[in-house]
């Protein structure tokens, strides 16, 4: 069990931001959430600290709704109701005293699951959810079942909710630090009635990084988000494709990991795409489709489906090196014709002031040699 520590003069944002993970396992599920000492967990007097290190279980219980689950998934009517337990297990030698509390699920940035900081209301499916009572003591080596009713409003809109059942252990130091372990299970439920799955991809951009050698392949990075618009889970399938212009030399592309969204929810990804020649202009394509996630033990409706969705980016991918040797033997063949017309010029003006003096030259001659012919100069 992982403890993590915060004392209760730090500012409050920061000591209200970590959340229970919720895990899918069948066994001990963990998660914790720092607090300030000033907040208890359902009305659960914060314990002394020990030196014994405290370990509970925390699972399902065998219902009519079934057994051995990894965690609690219904599928109800507007207006309906269920009843289902928790059991919490003490594997510790001395009696322990836990609250009880369910809260609302959200993604994290990174794709995780986690549910609403204690002391933050809930207003969706945790909220319909009520325990017997907020808080238990268990005996060392035994057991406590902890049922609860789950009541969907009249007016609550079709499609799916996330929430969390949570046990929580408040220990208090003597320097005043206070720790919140907590262990919990997730909550799944589906409201029946029209079921409209939708993804949406937002903010894509497409960057190239080449090498020194023109001829070489670089890697073109997309970036984007992909939001979950419809009203249920939905499991993403995500591609990237990078070509050249006009779908010139192939292209070279990747596939993506995007986790299960929820309803409103989204999240970020970066993916690299190695192999692309760099071909001046690139065009990043983005393809998103997805299943609908079923409820446990149902079979995917195959009327309802993902709308795939695409979305596109363009980037310069100029071989810098490569386009430096061209302007260069450019420059040097331009500098050569230059030259070359240059010198043929002088050539020429040399040529004609050469014909030019020898013209001028031969005309004097003639002058002399006729004005010796004609001494009276008549």
């Amino acid at each position: 069990m992982t403890d993590r520590r915060t004392n209760p003069l730090s500012s409050a944002s920061a000591r209200l931001r970590r959340v229970l993970a919720v895990l899918a396992a069948p066994v001990l599920t963990l998660a914790l959430l720092v607090a300030p000492a000033a907040v208890a967990t359902a009305d659960v007097e914060p314990a002394p600290e020990s030196s014994t290190t405290v370990q509970w279980g925390f699972r399902p219980a065998d219902t009519a709704q079934g057994t051995d689950r990894p965690n609690f998934a219904y599928s109800l009517a507007p207006g309906g109701s269920v009843q289902d337990a928790i059991v919490v297990t003490n594997h510790g030698d001395e009696p322990l005293a836990l609250g009880v509390y369910a809260a609302d699920g959200f993604l994290t940035d990174d794709g995780t699951l986690d549910l609403l900081p204690t002391g933050e209301e809930s207003t969706a499916l945790g909220s319909w959810i009520v325990l017997a009572q907020p808080g238990i003591e268990v005996p060392p080596q035994e057991s406590v079942e902890v049922p609860f009713t789950l009541t969907v409003p009249q007016d609550a809109t079709p499609g799916d909710y996330a929430a969390g059942v949570v046990s929580s252990l408040v220990v208090a130091a003597d320097d005043g630090v206070t720790t919140d372990r907590r262990l919990g299970s997730r909550v799944h439920l589906r409201v029946q009635g029209d079921l409209a799955p939708a993804l949406a991809v937002e903010d894509v951009h497409l960057e190239y990084d080449g090498t020194l050698n023109p001829f070489a392949a670089g890697t073109a990075t997309m970036r984007f988000t992909v939001r979950n618009e419809g009203n249920t889970r939905v499991a993403p399938a995500t591609s990237v494709r990078v070509t050249g212009p006009f779908g010139l030399a192939g292209g070279a592309a990747a596939s993506v990991d995007v986790p299960e969204l929820l309803p409103g929810s989204s999240v970020e990804r970066t993916v690299e795409v190695d192999g692309v020649r760099p071909l001046v202009r690139l065009d990043g394509t983005l393809t998103v489709g997805g299943e609908v996630v079923p409820l446990p033990g149902t079979v995917p409706d195959p009327e309802v489906v993902v709308p795939g969705v695409t979305a596109s980016a363009s980037t310069w991918a100029v071989p810098w090196v490569a386009l430096g040797l061209l302007v260069l033997v450019v420059a040097l063949v331009v500098w050569r014709v230059r030259a070359r017309r240059r010198a043929k010029a002088a050539q020429q003006r040399a040529v004609d002031a050469a014909v030019a003096a020898a013209l001028a030259e031969r005309e004097a001659a003639d002058a002399v040699v006729a004005g010796d012919r004609d001494p009276t100069g008549t």
